[in-house]
This record gives C-alpha cells, structure tokens and sequence, in this order.
C-alpha cells in the first residue's frame, strides 16, 4: 500500500506552528510556507497578493491623482466639479480597494484580536480602518464634526486616498517581501535541481530503459554516459571515470573512480561511462539529506532571536498605546482642525510601526546562511551551531580521519619467532574485519591485497579503546594497544624498543598476540591530509587554540602534532574520557567545539558547544554533530567560521535597522517635526516606509549568496 506523504507548513517567524493545510500564521499573520521546499513549487500566496495589488493600483492610480490635484492644484480641475464631487469620487474608487484589496489584512487583523496575538496586520487594519470609516462620516454626516472642521462649503476634509494608497502600498510590500522570501531558499532549489530527471537502468539481459528516478530501487544496476549526472548514490562495478563532485563537496578536482568505489547522486561524470548499482535512493541518498538538512536548519531558530522575540511581545501593544497618546496630545493641544490632526497622526503611527522586520531579521539570515554553506559542503544541523561557532575559542581535533586521510595501510609488520607470516596476518584480518576501528581496515585491506581468504570469528569481544578479542581456529586471538597487551604480560623489551621507533616516525603501532604469545607488531601510517596544516594555521590566526586528542599513543599522537603545529596533546583517551576532557576545557570558560569522524568521537561530539562531524566518518558521528563537514576536510571549519562571522553581522545589521527605523519612525509619525517644521508625516508615506522596511531586511539578507568566504 503506498503512503501519501502530505505537506507541512510552518511560518518563518513561528517555528512552533505547523498544519497539514496553507494558511495564515495566527501569531503574527503572515502566510505559511512548506516545509519540504519543491524546484518548481507555486507560490500561491504570492500570485494571490500580486493579482490584488495589480487590481488596486489600476484604481488607486487615478484615485491618488484626483486627490493629489485637488489639494495642491484645485484650479486644474473642471471649474462645474464639486468638492463634494470630488469626496464622492474618491469614496467610489477608494471602496473597493480597502474592502476587497485590503481584506486578507482585515480578517488577519480581526484573528490577531480575537485570539490575542497582536502583529503587524493588527496595526494595519486598525490604521486603514480608521482613516476610511472617519472619511465615511465625514462625506455622510459631516454636521457632526466640530464647526471649526467644515469648509465654507459645509464640507469636512477626507482621506479616502490615503486609506486606499496605504492599502495597495501594504499590498505591494506583502508582493516584494513573499518575492524576496522566495529567494532565500534558491540554496535548496539550485540542490533540488541537481538531480538528473532520468536514469538508464539495465536488465539482467543487458537491455537499457530509461525510467524516472522514482521508480529506481535498491540494487538497480543503473549505466552513467560522460557527462550525465549520476542518478543516485551507489557502488560502481564497472568502468573508470573521473566525477565532478564539487556541486556538494566544493571541491574542484574531478575524483577518480572505479570499481568498489562509492559515488554520490547528483555528481557529475566527466568522461568514461560506469555501470552501478543503487545503494541508496529517494530520501535515503545523501543529496536528499542535505537538502532536509539545510530545511530544517533554515527554521531553527539562533539564540540572538530570543531578544526580537521578546521586544515583539511587547511591540504592539506598546505601539498602539503610542497612536493613543498621539491622537490624545493632537486633540487636546493640537491647532485647528484638531481631530483631522489627530486622526492622521494616530494612523501614521500605527502604519510605520510594523513589527515584521523585526521578526524576519533573524530567520531570513539563518536561512540564507545556511543554504550558503550547504553549496560549499557544510551542512549545518541547527541555527544555534552557526551562531556558537563565531564565539568558539578552543577547538578539539580528532587524529585519525579528521586531521589525518583516515585511510591507514601497512607500512611495516614485525612477525614474532616461530609465527608463519600468512597466517599471523590472516588471523588478524579475520578479527579485525569485525570491528569498526578505523584502523582495523588497515589490515584488511593488506590480507585482501595478497588474496587471503578470512576465517570465521568466535566469541567476539571490543574493549573500548583498548583493543579486541575472539578465537579462530580454537585459537585465542587478542589485537590493541602496548597498554593493553601489556596488561597481559605478553610484550617484551626488545619489541617495546622497535615499537618506540616507529612511533617516533609518527606511525601508530598495534600488537597482536595468539595463545597469549606475541605474534605480530604491526605498524600503520596514516597519512596527514594536505589540507590539516593550512587550515590549523588560519584557526590559530584567528586566535582558536587547538587541542588533539588520540587514543593513540602519547610518542605518535605528539609526532602529529608536531608536524601541525599543536601545542597541547591529550593521548591514550579512551572513548568516554574524550567528553570529559571537553568538559573541563568548558568549565574553564572556553566555547569548544570538537571535530571528529569516528564512533567513538559521538559523546565528545555531543558535549561539545559546537560538533563537527566529518562527511567521511561514520553516521553516528553525524548524527551527533551540529554540522558536518561533507568533503571531511578540515579547512571547512575556517570556511565555516567566517561565514558564523558574516551570518551574525549581517543578522545585527538587520535588528539594529528594524530597532532604528521604529524607534526613529513613531515619533516622526507622532508630530515631532511639527513644532519644528510645521510638517506631519502623511499616513500614505509612513505606509511606503513600512513595506519597504521588510524588503530592505530581506534585500541585506540575499547579501550572503554573494559573499566570498573561500
């Protein structure tokens, strides 16, 4: 039976809120987005608006020329057109553009009432409310107004046109705003778009179908032409190629593959045709996940928001009681027509102060932020490790696959007197093939290079960070550390001594013994990644202090470290001390954040302020991690500090401008410039002000698509 998956919405500005159908926020209003963004998704909302605001300005426009005309230029008008006329001509046009044009904002405003959720739209509607219900007793019963409000002809002054301009301007920044929010997920589109439409998938008589990605399954054998894109991800068994995966790893250099290789969906191969076989597809493959990924981090919400959080509960309310007191001073101080004053007072301050760019300056940034890095391979989890990472002071570094390829081999094998070599190294290939240390791949790998076939493992046991046990053959079998192999008071002095010397050659030295007898010493070397020693001396630029912590021994763990430049070592950690270490380093005021790829390095990973986790490493460290690092190179952290940096300022930049504009634009819309000038804002461009200032934050926002971080 299949599952029909049903979309989810949620509001950029409220996380919290989710429904199953499209809508209105009914904390502050504004229209609810999917969570799962599509490539060639509608944006309903917005063809809505847009065909109101096409609509009302085709009225407004005439409406705003009458108006403008007869009280600046009444002598251009027809000499037998009536004020009166001209009130009933306004009131004709102006109707249908606050009724049906304004509307959304009406029943939106009437919602944030009732359920006492006071937002923009609550201002809004208030504002152009009142400016069209005062003009409709004005034009009807103007005997009514205080005598000192009539014109000679009886008449009072109208602002139909004001009511009408404000609502197609609000209209017209609803328009460029749901435009704007539409780019900040151009990241998740451009991914969207990497996927081919087709694959070619081959039968098992070797004919080629071409067929769509959703109906390719697990273990399909699937043929990539030079220049496709690889469908999903899967395995080559055939052909050699070079793929272009820089479109998820930022990593220019096409990479060679062959056989036993994996490959990852979506990238590019560049000039031999390979045959695969479907490993994972749909959701499971990982450009799916880190498009979910960049989704969900987009809407977490940063610490830093916490503060607009709390300046908005208490805007509104706080604005409204503004328009009150500005009406209240006009009417009582104010000059003749006093309630004419009043009125336009009161409704400018409730149109400029709208709260919205304060609830987008956040969200807008974190999502624009985020979808950057994902372009660059740094997919980031949650807004707060994004955050963190700008503050972070100390980083921790795993040795094997986080500063070093984390893919070991064999360089010297030392086999005890009496032990048959073949035997010796398929005995701990056989044990080794069980475990998931890094570096039992190592021997692995060298067994299966010399055609050795594996034996069945019994009795199984790992001892973490010290070593392994089981029986082959009846044979008791044990592979770890000196420490631990010591502890069996197996290693002689003279092994200790060559042990020592590979160690200082900066190679990791594991023991084996067969019926508690030394048997082997095996050397391995893992080579440092070119990329670890640029990228720990740009973090120790910024001022990072950078700490490895090994499981191996203190001799190879310091050689590493001496090679990169690392001033402080903690080796011999076993697995659950790694956490603890992150511990102290906190409670001595330092912000941590921890990279590493292995099994072992999760509960560092978690207790760390910020886990990095490297693409290449196993899933439960990613799982883990706050961010991880696709490419699993190192000089992603320096890429991913920079852009914390440019992320946090661009988000200060936006909350200093939403903090500015309303608290310089309700007391300019209140009549300060009054006194001083004889000037009070118009409702009409307090209105202009008030859309554009969303757009402006969303505008500096996009700033992040274009910035250089490389």
């Amino acid at each position: 039976m299949s599952v029909i998956e049903t979309t989810i919405y949620t509001c950029p500005m409220h996380l919290e809120i989710k429904q199953d159908h499209q809508g209105t926020c009914p904390k502050c209003g504004m229209a609810l987005e999917p969570i799962t963004v599509q490539a060639d998704e509608e944006n309903e909302e917005l063809t809505y608006m847009s065909r109101r605001f096409w609509i009302t300005l085709f009225i407004s426009l005439p409406l705003f020329i009458v108006a403008m005309t007869n009280d600046l230029a009444p002598e251009l008008l027809p000499e037998n057109v009536s004020m009166l006329s001209v009130q009933w001509f306004l009131f004709i046009l102006a109707t249908p553009v606050v009724l049906w044009g304004g509307w959304p904002f009406f029943v939106r405003g009437y919602l944030s009432v009732k359920t006492w959720n006071l937002n923009m739209f609550t201002l809004i509607a208030i504002g152009v409310g009142s400016s069209y219900i005062y003009s409709i007793f004005a034009l009807f019963v103007p005997h009514i107004f205080p005598p000192m409000m009539l014109t000679k002809e009886g008449l009072v002054h109208v602002y139909f046109e004001a009511s009408a301009v404000i609502t197609t301007l609000v209209l017209l920044g609803q328009v460029l705003e749901l435009r704007s929010r539409n780019k900040t997920n151009s990241a998740i589109k451009t991914l969207l778009n990497l996927s081919p439409s087709v694959a070619h998938r081959v039968d098992i008589n070797g004919n080629e179908n071409d067929v769509s990605l959703e109906s390719i399954q697990i273990d399909d054998i699937l043929r990539i032409k030079p220049g496709e894109k690889i469908p999903v991800d899967g395995v080559v068994i055939g052909g050699h190629s070079n793929i272009d995966e820089s479109m998820l790893t930022g990593e220019a250099m096409p990479i060679s593959k062959s056989v036993d290789d994996f490959l990852i969906g979506a990238t590019l191969n560049k000039n031999g045709t390979l045959l695969m076989r479907a490993v994972r597809v749909g959701s499971d493959t990982m450009l799916a996940q880190i498009i979910d990924m960049v989704a969900k981090a987009g809407r977490s919400r940063a610490p830093i928001q916490h503060l607009a959080d709390k300046v908005s509960g208490y805007f509104v309310p706080a604005v409204i009681l503004s328009a009150i007191f500005a009406f209240l001073g006009w009417w009582i101080w104010g000059p003749e027509p006093r309630l004419a004053y009043a009125v336009v007072s009161a409704v400018a301050v409730l149109i400029i102060a709208c709260p919205c760019a304060l609830g987008l300056a956040t969200p807008i940034s974190i999502m624009v932020g985020t979808g950057r890095a994902a372009l660059m391979g740094i997919l980031i989890k949650n807004a707060q490790s994004l955050e963190t990472m700008e503050k972070v002071s100390t980083l921790v570094v795993d040795k094997t696959g986080t500063l070093t390829e984390g893919k070991p081999v064999i360089t010297d094998s030392i086999i005890s007197e009496g032990f048959d070599e073949i035997e010796v190294l398929k005995y701990a290939a056989s044990l080794e093939s069980v475990s998931e240390h890094p570096l039992a791949q190592a021997i692995v790998n060298h067994a299966k290079k010399i055609g050795l076939v594996l034996s069945k493992v019994e009795k199984f046991k790992a001892i973490t960070g010290r070593g392994i046990i089981g029986e082959i053959d009846d044979k008791k079998i044990v592979i770890g550390s000196e420490e631990f192999i010591n502890s069996l008071s197996i290693i002689e002095k003279d092994v200790k001594r060559e042990a020592k010397a590979l160690r200082h050659e900066g190679k990791g030295v594991i023991f084996m013994s067969i019926d508690f007898n030394l048997a082997a010493v095996f050397a391995i070397d893992d080579p440092i990644k070119e990329s670890s020693m640029d990228a720990v001396s740009a973090l120790k630029g910024e001022g990072i202090k950078i700490v490895l912590l090994s499981g191996d021994n203190k001799i190879t763990a310091d050689k590493v470290a001496e090679k990169l430049g690392i001033d402080k070592v903690y080796a011999n950690v076993l697995p659950n001390a790694k956490a603890d270490i992150i511990k102290e380093l906190q409670k001595s005021g330092e912000i941590v954040a921890m990279a590493g790829d292995g099994i072992n390095d999760a509960p560092a990973l978690a207790q760390a302020d910020v886990g990095i986790a490297m693409g290449t490493g196993t899933d439960v460290a990613i799982e883990s991690a706050g961010i991880t690092l696709v490419k699993g190179d190192l000089f992603g952290i320096v890429k991913l500090r920079k852009l914390s940096h440019v992320t946090m300022k661009n988000i200060k930049q936006n909350l200093f401008f939403a903090f500015i504009y309303n608290s310089v634009g309700i007391p300019i819309a209140a009549g300060l410039f009054f006194p001083l000038f004889g000037v009070l804002l118009s409702p009409v461009i307090a209105a202009a002000a008030m859309s554009f200032s969303s757009v402006s934050v969303i505008t500096n926002a996009l700033r992040l698509r274009n910035i250089n971080i490389d």
